[in-house]
């Protein structure tokens, strides 16, 4: 049985590879404008750095903890064009997907969340395209994360485009339930995540109210 499994995993991994190397193919212009998503992330971590460092002077408070970035790989462009039904390659997801380049920004409190994200779209350069609230109205598996898909101009040689950034915005508690489910639920089958799906709730729920709490007593402990 053991040999048998080993078998069926090689001929999978053969048969994965060869899809693998057909979308590399399909995406080989991509390389050609990586740079530009990368330089429309820099440009949008750069503003919100600035907001962290203008809290930290005017409210002696930095909102941010950290920040994460990345442009999507083009294996992972291919795997979302095709779990959407598109065509793959490099015109189809530059006109159908918004989060090549994308932002994770984890935040103290809930109320840093949404003062960030309203100073950052305000920016007369920063066009908001899409706002999902996962925190008012958490995912039915109790996700919360604030998902923007903001445009801000690149400045090339020849021209100029506005190009897309999701951005995620989440508390160190959101992201600890969010990494968590990530690791418990990737590459599982559909009845190991209904064995915990009960008890992933729960935990969510329970950041939930941890982040409430600590939100009061840094409210309580300004006011001081």
């Amino acid at each position: 049985m053991i040999l048998e499994k080993s078998g069926s995993f090689v001929q999978d991994a053969r048969l994965y590879s060869s899809i693998a190397a057909e979308d590399m193919k399909k995406l080989e212009g991509f390389h050609r404008i990586r740079h530009v998503f990368n330089s429309a992330m820099r440009e949008v971590s750069a503003k919100l750095e600035t907001l962290d460092d203008e809290f930290e002077i005017i409210y002696d408070h930095n909102p941010i903890h950290h920040i994460e970035s990345r442009v999507k790989s083009p294996m992972s462009i291919a795997d979302k064009l095709r779990r959407k039904g598109l065509n793959i390659d490099t015109q189809t997801a530059v006109e159908n997907l918004t989060d090549i380049a994308g932002i994770r920004v984890i935040c103290f409190y809930q109320d840093d969340i949404y003062r960030i994200a309203d100073m950052l779209t305000g920016q007369d350069d920063v066009e908001l395209v899409e706002k999902l609230d996962y925190i008012a109205n958490p995912k039915e598996n109790g996700y919360r994360s604030l998902h923007l898909v903001v445009k801000v101009p690149v400045f090339l040689s020849q021209a100029s485009q506005r190009v897309p950034v999701e951005v995620q915005m989440r508390t160190v508690s959101m992201d600890l339930w969010a990494s968590v489910e990530h690791q418990i639920s990737y590459k599982r089958s559909a009845a190991v995540k209904a064995k915990y799906a009960q008890e992933m709730m729960e935990f969510a729920d329970d950041a939930h109210r941890l982040d409430l709490k600590i939100q009061d007593i840094w409210r309580r402990v300004n006011q001081e």
